[in-house]
């Protein structure tokens, strides 16, 4: 017997077999995000189980975004899987449409980033590719790099990036809001050295430095609300910048089509257009 449910992350049996599906599909455990208390209810897979088996599932990450001072509720799909031998059934087609009837008329978009095997499937939904763009440039500070290296291995410096979050005066364009979850399952994960702090202005940045090249994830201060300042911490140690959200002023940065090899991102909702209308991009931590 089949059963499509949701919001079970603290059954036990039915998590480690979501999880056992993730591995097998992506190479990629939830577990320690939920032991660590950062699965929180913007995370919601909704599964085909039998047999208390995860074997099919869409997950709906709830991820409202400010967009030039108003506050949107766009609903981000992912972990799309099934397991195999249970494949070509009709399963995520089921769960799309209870997705569909779970969230009508209660956001104002939603968005997916598909691999290159499925992009005939989500037009099928009322979905439609759309385009990013990124923003770069070159720079040149005489200072020294002002920012230390922390280490996001142990929670006490997680509790001091969480204060950030609830703190942070430094925005984009288009900003995630009230899931900081997902934030950290970047930085306990796959970035725990990718976090930099700089003491005196109170600032924290989500960035990977290599080869003078900065790509810079999130800025998180409660003093400073201005990119440029932000970069010239950094002094010396960068040439180019590679940024991951859209800046408030884009003076002086190209910007260019984001192609991603194996992703196209799929919109509805028309509130989603900007993104492509005004150059823009999801940020690239809101990634599910």
């Amino acid at each position: 017997m089949y059963q499509l449910i949701h919001n079970y992350r603290h059954n036990d049996i039915l998590r480690a077999s979501f999880n056992e599906l993730a591995r097998e599909t992506f190479d990629l455990s939830f577990e320690d995000w939920y032991q660590n208390g950062f699965w929180c209810d913007n995370y919601d897979p909704y599964s085909i189980v039998t047999d208390n088996q995860v074997i099919a599932n869409v997950s709906v990450n709830k991820t409202d975004m400010l967009l030039d001072g108003c506050v949107k509720h766009f609903l981000q799909l992912g972990t799309v899987m099934t397991k195999e031998g249970f494949r070509g059934k009709g399963f995520i087609r089921e769960i799309m449409a209870k997705i569909e009837e779970d969230y009508h008329g209660e956001n104002d978009g939603v968005y997916l980033f598909a691999n290159d095997s499925v992009l005939s499937f989500y037009p099928r939904f009322g979905f439609r590719e759309s385009s990013e763009y990124q923003y770069a440039r070159q720079v040149s500070y005489p200072a020294k790099n002002q920012f230390a290296n922390i280490s996001m291995s142990h929670p006490a410096a997680w509790k001091r990036l969480l204060s950030a979050m609830d703190t942070n005066v430094f925005h984009g364009r288009l900003d995630m809001l009230h899931n900081h979850g997902l934030i950290m399952f970047y930085v306990t994960k796959f970035m725990q050295e990718n976090v930099f702090y700089h003491q005196e202005s109170d600032t924290y940045v989500i960035a990977e430095l290599e080869d003078n090249t900065l790509i810079l994830h999130n800025v998180l201060s409660k003093t400073i609300p201005d990119l440029e300042t932000v970069l010239s911490l950094f002094g010396e140690s960068i040439h180019q910048v590679i940024l991951g959200f859209t800046p408030l002023d884009a003076t002086g940065f190209e910007v260019m089509p984001l192609r991603e090899e194996d992703c196209t991102f799929f919109i509805k909702g028309e509130a989603l257009s900007v993104i492509e209308n005004e150059k823009m991009r999801i940020p690239s931590l809101s990634h599910a």
